[in-house]
């Protein structure tokens, strides 16, 4: 009987989710500003909805990015803090293949080993996406591409280059608006604790818990932000595009 905890917050839909004794349960933050403030309370409720103690858990699995900087970041935090506190081990999980495995979930209802491969893609900001290329069979991942930063030409490349072998498209909020990705019939899909629990869960039975340090944020980029000066010159280049 295995008890996990998994926190996602890398969105702008945060959330937490429970197993214990087969049992799945799970709970939504809607608001990118209230995830600090909300997510221990989150966590509490959902222990007391399950009649769990902390000191029950074996391990917590989390959303390690890529996302937006602070909601990643309060998630490291918060998982790091807790498994210290616990003596427990966590399991990093990337919101992109948390994507995967929720479109997964949804396209294949009605035959559960079906193999697929997804794309998913996450807006960066400063005009570039986050993305990586799974395949999932049987709820196990491969990674046919890892985890990576692109411009959105570099991804309508990859997509051009790869469409024979790509099934669906998973986006997150404002991708679609971004690029023009009508040929691939893409799904809007956002990191939920669900499959970062369903990934942790898979990941803790093959025995690949790490120690409560490596709870880190996965960076793809140093750079979280424009200056003034280079938004000055991206105005004057999309106002002369």
């Amino acid at each position: 009987m295995t008890t996990l905890l998994a926190i996602e917050t890398s969105t702008e839909l945060a959330s937490v989710a429970l197993i214990h004794a087969g049992q799945l349960w799970s709970h939504e933050l809607d608001g990118v500003q209230t995830h600090s403030a909300n997510l221990i309370p989150a966590i509490e409720s959902i222990l007391k909805s399950a009649e769990l103690d902390l000191s029950e858990l074996q391990a917590l699995a989390f959303g390690c990015g890529p996302g937006a900087f602070t909601g990643v970041r309060t998630a490291c935090g918060v998982v790091q803090g807790l498994a210290f506190g616990l003596g427990i081990p966590v399991l990093p999980v990337t919101g992109l293949e948390a994507m995967a495995l929720a479109l997964v979930d949804q396209q294949t209802r009605d035959n559960p080993d079906k193999k697929l491969h997804v794309l998913t893609v996450l807006d960066a900001r400063m005009g570039e996406v986050y993305w990586a290329h799974f395949c999932v069979e049987s709820g196990q991942t491969s990674v046919l591409s890892p985890p990576a930063l692109s411009s959105l030409d570099g991804v309508l490349n990859y997509l051009k280059a790869s469409i024979q072998s790509i099934d669906h498209l998973a986006l997150g909020t404002g991708v679609e608006a971004m690029l023009d990705l009508s040929a691939w019939s893409p799904c809007l899909v956002l990191p939920h604790a669900r499959q970062i629990l369903q990934a942790g869960l898979r990941d803790f039975k093959l025995g690949k818990a790490v120690s409560a340090q490596h709870a880190q944020p996965l960076y793809l980029r140093n750079k979280i932000a424009l200056t003034t000066q280079e938004r000055q010159l991206q105005k004057l280049a999309n106002q002369h595009a």
